[in-house]
């Protein structure tokens, strides 16, 4: 009997696939309806979604084939799968893989860690800022996988002994990989598998101190993770969740004015980043440092040579970089320039580039985020990674060797996630499925009840629903789900959509407890040292943290950022004629 279940089990994928559309079975047939056959194919998404039964992108697929069978959507608008907020992911890419393939993130967060020095809380808040600032760029995957490796290097220099000659001379470690421990020490075996040094028997000073060092390393490595995930949802193209927002809100309310674009994105997330990551420091520098504050910042004068050997070998690493190429400074320019046009763009506060130089009839911008990503992407593709000069080509003598591009197709196919564009493309089908089939409207509907909770309850409830729900989904799924049923409920009770739409945005980036919430948290459970209840302890009451500050942010600034006073024009549907009579209806509490 048990190896029938174990056998059983195998093959769960296999079950799931084939039995869930069949127990499912009964909604559509007893209900022929589109609104019916849209609830099916969703309900459907969403259970192989958190199963992961199949490839996420591969249930993003299903609208293709269960919209235009059930009669929802003609199978021509797959247009869905590659819209404006896909070319925006892909062209925010091409930067960030220009950057990742020249190793200029590297050269940053050794130049930021040199600034800021090695104490235990400024390195804390080093390692934290540096990887907030690159997570805001580049994939936080990428930014984690980079950063660990690096911290756990600098505390194998930190708490090295006094007396051995890499504290005296430094230690040179071009990979900034993990040394092994050496065959003649006893190791003990972690939750996860990895290994980590038995201090040997000794005084209790010696074994406080060795807890202290295990406590610190916990520490390094949960601050990484987390600040990857934090500094993801200060820039549109920070995390993918961000995206599906803009994609969901221009898909559901096509008169909306390009409300959320690249700087007032920025306006209203950046300050939030900043005051989570901020309490997020204080918080890990508690719970792995103590309340010794004057010791956590260096005031002790006990660990000085310790000190000086980390800050020895992050120097070191330094100088082995060299000065800057030409190919860096070339990315580095262009990514500055890329910036400084998605902020000047269409600002909103005044007249951006794209209202003087391309307008429409309506003096809108006709150039977008996206264009703008995809033209500086083509130009790496263009501009030369060293000055030309007259290169003789060794296989072709007689001939100059032209030098290699800032990037070329081999390297863009390798590193990018091509599988996030059919997950994007799905959640915005999955969207438009459920406004042409009427589900939009009869969700609205039966949720009307919510108009007599006050608006700020509503946010804060819903918030903590997803911030639970992204613990044990993808965060872009969480989002594709969720997003077009809050904007449903929000017309109905006359809320403005972005008031419930941009905090659970934000909540969806707050996987904090679970190595398998996101990618950053596996990197940092595999290198060992953390156990799964280090991290659901210190991951619990940051999520209750970041709810807080997202809260306060809806609250607060992000009002005239967004006009979230009154219920806006391009909001109005067919359901939503009591909100036009009562234009005094606003998203601040009610009394």
């Amino acid at each position: 009997m048990a190896t029938c279940w174990q056998g059983l089990w195998a093959y769960r994928s296999y079950l799931i696939v084939f039995l869930l559309p069949i127990f499912l079975l009964p909604l559509p047939i007893l209900v022929p309806t589109k609104e019916a056959y849209c609830a099916y194919s969703i309900i459907l998404m969403a259970l192989f979604w958190c199963t992961e039964a199949l490839p996420l992108a591969v249930t993003a697929l299903f609208p293709i084939i269960l919209y235009p069978m059930m009669g929802i959507m003609d199978a021509s608008e797959g247009i869905e799968y590659f819209k404006d907020t896909n070319i925006l992911f892909v062209g925010g890419l091409l930067v960030a893989i220009a950057v990742e393939h020249w190793n200029l993130h590297k050269r940053i967060a050794l130049r930021v860690l040199l600034i800021i020095g090695v104490r235990p809380a400024l390195l804390l808040l080093g390692f934290m800022l540096v990887t907030a600032f690159l997570s805001m760029w580049i994939s936080n995957t990428a930014t984690t996988a980079m950063m660990v490796p690096i911290a756990h290097a600098v505390l194998e220099q930190l708490y090295k002994t006094p007396t051995s000659k890499d504290v005296e001379e430094g230690s040179d470690n071009p990979t900034f990989e993990l040394q092994e421990p050496s065959p003649q020490k006893d190791v003990t075996k972690l939750d996860n598998g990895q290994v980590h040094p038995v201090p040997p028997a000794s005084s209790e000073p010696k074994a406080q101190k060795d807890r202290q060092r295990v406590r610190f390393s916990q520490g390094m490595s949960l601050c990484v993770c987390y600040s990857a995930s934090i500094g993801g949802i200060a820039t549109l193209t920070g995390t993918t969740p961000n995206l599906v927002l803009q994609g969901q809100v221009n898909s559901l309310f096509p008169e909306n004015g390009n409300v959320v674009n690249f700087a007032s994105w920025f306006g209203f997330a950046f300050p939030t980043m900043v005051i989570l990551l901020l309490l997020a420091w204080l918080w890990l520098q508690v719970l792995f440092l103590g309340f010794n504050f004057l010791k956590n910042f260096g005031f002790g004068g006990h660990e000085r040579e310790q000190e000086q050997a980390a800050f020895h070998i992050i120097r070191t690493e330094h100088k082995l970089l060299g000065p800057m190429s030409f190919a860096e400074k070339a990315v580095s320019v262009l990514f500055v320039i890329l910036v400084v046009l998605w902020f000047t763009r269409e600002p909103g506060f005044f007249l951006g580039w794209g209202n003087l130089a391309f307008p429409d009839k309506d003096g809108k911008s006709m150039a977008s985020d996206g264009t703008v990503a995809i033209f500086i992407g083509i130009i790496m593709f263009l501009v030369p990674s060293k000055i030309p000069g007259l290169t003789q080509d060794p296989d072709k003598p007689g001939r100059l060797k032209a030098p290699p591009a800032l990037l070329n197709w081999k390297t863009v196919n390798e590193k990018m996630p091509w599988n996030i564009v059919f997950l994007l493309g799905g959640g915005f089908a999955l969207a438009k499925g459920s406004e042409k089939s009427g589900l939009s409207e009869w969700l609205g509907d039966k949720l009307t009840p919510l108009q007599n909770v006050p608006p700020p309850a509503i946010a804060f409830i819903l918030c903590l629903l997803i911030a639970t729900f992204t613990e044990c989904t993808s965060n872009v799924a969480t989002t594709t789900l969720f997003l077009p049923i809050l904007a449903s409920m929000s017309q109905a009770i006359c809320l403005h959509p972005l008031y419930v739409m941009l905090p659970c945005t934000l909540s969806a980036s707050l996987a904090f407890m679970l190595p398998v919430a996101t990618p950053p948290n596996a990197i940092v459970f595999s290198f060992g040292g953390l156990k799964v209840s280090d991290m659901a302890r210190t991951g619990f009451l940051l999520n209750i943290i970041g709810v807080l500050v997202i809260t306060l942010a809806i609250n607060s600034w992000s009002f005239p950022i967004f006009s979230l006073y009154t219920f806006p024009s391009w909001a109005y549907s067919n359901t939503t004629a009591n909100c036009m009579v009562n234009q005094a209806n606003t998203t601040t509490a009610r009394p």
